[in-house]
Order: C-alpha cells, then sequence, then structure tokens
C-alpha cells in the first residue's frame, strides 16, 4: 500500500481522485483540474503537499554544512526568518534536487525537499555532513498545507489564532516564521501570493477543516502541475536533474558565485561550463498550432530540412495546456543559438511554437506578449 498523508481521509471524503505520486496516495483533482486551477488564479486554493519531505538542520555547524552544500548562499538568509530557493549539487554540477530552506532560529534551518527524492536527498546530506557537528532529522511526523492565490492571505489569516494570523500578515515574500509548533512561509509553487504551513500531521485536518469552513477551495496535484508551469517553474525529474546543471535548467540564477572563495559542491563543474559555454538552454514555448504540448516531444529549428537528422536538436521537458492563457505551452531545452521560433511534434506533425521567456503568468496575469 502506498504512503498516506494525515489529509487521506479528508480528500476521500471530499470525492478526490486518488492517484499514486512518488509512492503516496495524492489527490491528482476533486472532479475538476480547470476549475481548481481557476479557483487558485481567481481566488484561492489550498493544496496537501504532505508528501514532501521537511528536513531540519540544526547544530554549530549548521550554517557551515549548508554553505558547503547549497549552490545558493545561505549567507543569503543570515537574518532569521529569511528564506531561500537553491539547488543541492553532484560533483558533476548536476541537480540533485531543488529546495526551499528556512532560517527558523539560532543555529536552525528547515529544509523542503521533493517527495520522489526525498530518501535520495537524506542520503547525500548525511554523507556531506560527516564530520560536522550538525544534526539532519527527517520530520516524518509532519504535514505541509498549502495555500495560494490572491486572496490566501486573507482567508488563510481568517483560519489561524488572532497572534499567528497578524505574524503572518507581516510576512515579506521568502520570509517565515515558527510558532507554537508550527512554521509558516510566505512562498509557494504557483506564481500566486500565499503561505506554506508546516504542522504536526495530527493538527493537519483541522486546519484543513476551518480553510474550507473559510472558503478556501481544496485543490489536487493536477492543477498545481499547470499553475506551476503557467509560473515558468521547474519541475525536478522534468526540467531538471541529475544529469544537467542549473546553468543548463533556467537556474543560473539560483547559484551564488560570489563571494569567490565559498566552496560547495558541484562548483568546479559549474565553472568549467561557465568558462566553455553551455551547448543548450531551457526556454519557454506558446504553441502556435493546433494540439496540446506534451512533455519529450521533440522540438526542430524552424523551417528545418526534413531529411537533416540534426534539426530535431531540442526536446520539451514540460508542456501542457494552460488555462489562463487558453492555449499550449512548454518548457523545452533547446540549441543555445535558436531564436525566435522552432517546431515542435504533435501527433506527427510539426507545430510552429514562438520561443518565449517564463514565466508566462505572474499573479493571475498573462506576461506573453501578442505575436
Amino acid at each position: 500500500m502506498a504512503h498516506r498523508t494525515p489529509l487521506y481521509e479528508a480528500h476521500v471524503a471530499a470525492g478526490a481522485k486518488l492517484v499514486d505520486f512518488a509512492g503516496w496516495d495524492m489527490p491528482i483533482d476533486y472532479g475538476s483540474q480547470i476549475a481548481e486551477h481557476k479557483a487558485v488564479r481567481d481566488n484561492v486554493g489550498m493544496f496537501d503537499v504532505s508528501h514532501m519531505a521537511v528536513v531540519d538542520i540544526h547544530g554549530p555547524d549548521a550554517r557551515a554544512f549548508l554553505s558547503a552544500v547549497l549552490a545558493n548562499d545561505i549567507a543569503k538568509i543570515d537574518d532569521i526568518g529569511r528564506a531561500l530557493y537553491t539547488c543541492v549539487l553532484n560533483t558533476r554540477g548536476g541537480v540533485i534536487d531543488d529546495l526551499i530552506v528556512y532560517h527558523l532560529a539560532s543555529e536552525r534551518y528547515r529544509a523542503v525537499v521533493n517527495a520522489a527524492t526525498a530518501e535520495k536527498d537524506l542520503a547525500w546530506l548525511h554523507s556531506q555532513a560527516r564530520g560536522r557537528d550538525v544534526e539532519i532529522t527527517h520530520r516524518e511526523d509532519l504535514a505541509i498545507i498549502a495555500v495560494q492565490g490572491p486572496r490566501a492571505r486573507e482567508l488563510a489569516g481568517q483560519a489561524m489564532s488572532d497572534e499567528t494570523a497578524d505574524a503572518a500578515r507581516k510576512l515579506k515574500p521568502f520570509e517565515g516564521f515558527a510558532t507554537d509548533g508550527i512554521s509558516i512561509g510566505r512562498t509557494g509553487y504557483t506564481g500566486e501570493d500565499g503561505y506554506e504551513i508546516v504542522l504536526p500531521g495530527d493538527r493537519a485536518h483541522d486546519l484543513w477543516r476551518r480553510l474550507q469552513d473559510v472558503g478556501v477551495t481544496p485543490v489536487g496535484l493536477g492543477a498545481r502541475d499547470t499553475l506551476r508551469l503557467e509560473a515558468g517553474l521547474n519541475l525536478y525529474g522534468q526540467d531538471m536533474d541529475e544529469d544537467r546543471t542549473p546553468l543548463e535548467s533556467g537556474l543560473g540564477w539560483t547559484v551564488a558565485f560570489k563571494p569567490a572563495e565559498r566552496q560547495f559542491v558541484g562548483r568546479d563543474a559549474l565553472e568549467h561550463m561557465r568558462q566553455q559555454g553551455v551547448s543548450h538552454k531551457l526556454v519557454g514555448l506558446v504553441l502556435e498550432g493546433r494540439g496540446v504540448i506534451r512533455a519529450h516531444a521533440a522540438v526542430r529549428a524552424a523551417d528545418s530540412d526534413e531529411d537533416d537528422p540534426d534539426a530535431a536538436d531540442g526536446e520539451v521537458t514540460s508542456g501542457s495546456f494552460a488555462p489562463t492563457l487558453g492555449c499550449s505551452i512548454a518548457l523545452a531545452r533547446i540549441p543555445r543559438d535558436w531564436q525566435d521560433t522552432v517546431e515542435v511534434r504533435i501527433r506527427d506533425r510539426w507545430q510552429p511554437a514562438r520561443i518565449v521567456k517564463p514565466p508566462f503568468v505572474r499573479h493571475g496575469k498573462s506576461l506573453i506578449e501578442p505575436d
């Protein structure tokens, strides 16, 4: 039997369609993926993301340890309460995982990592911590509820105590705090405002119910994926993996090369790649023909010669119909010198697509320029 989150019974009671996701029984939708997507863009929705792993890192060497294993610089969040998006790299510069790390207290940090990579992440972190005075704890007792949308902070506050709601209301983006056994970060994965709330598993159902009572819509992982794609956010295992570096995955901005003296795992490989130049880049695509772009679809330069075997040197990494835009969009890895337009293979036909810079949507508004 697959793992179940503390909210499993709530999903069943709400009529969710449950699927296996990385070994967990998770809701893909509660009846309408499109309606749930629009609820987040237009109002507010909530996601059970308790399958993701919460990892607490604390001890006298916690900061030095994170400085060595994270591609971004942990010094950016020396002020308690701040959060940082970063990648964990292997020695070849490939992405082991992407995560958000919170600085919750002195010598105490909290990372939230992907469900499918949790076991691998923990093994890697423990291996890198040898010889350091740092403790790494997988908090399997905790659940995570993400509340996202233009009214997320307003309605989530109504489901909290007055004291917690007041503290949450004061958070700036990528800030967080911990109180009364829970931690709240003003972060998310949808391109909308909101919170990610980490709390004891035995309190998750009560908060879920209170959020429903104030009008927050349950949203499944299906809409979570179209929301994150519209927001231009990478999905681990599709848009990035251990064989691709952040420089090839549109994540160069998450790598802190300064200060030059900070040595982190993967730095030497990335420095070498910077000197040599990357051969491919990750871009956004907007389909101008008919159909829906799917992951792994071939991409070729516009007006390619049908007989040129090297023309299709690009690949879609994520693709779907974008409910907010009413068209199909994608992230694709293509040769770095391709510009403006390409062609994507859909159902054995080549369809034209326009190259754009992600994100496609932010705070409910299209960022795609008219053709």
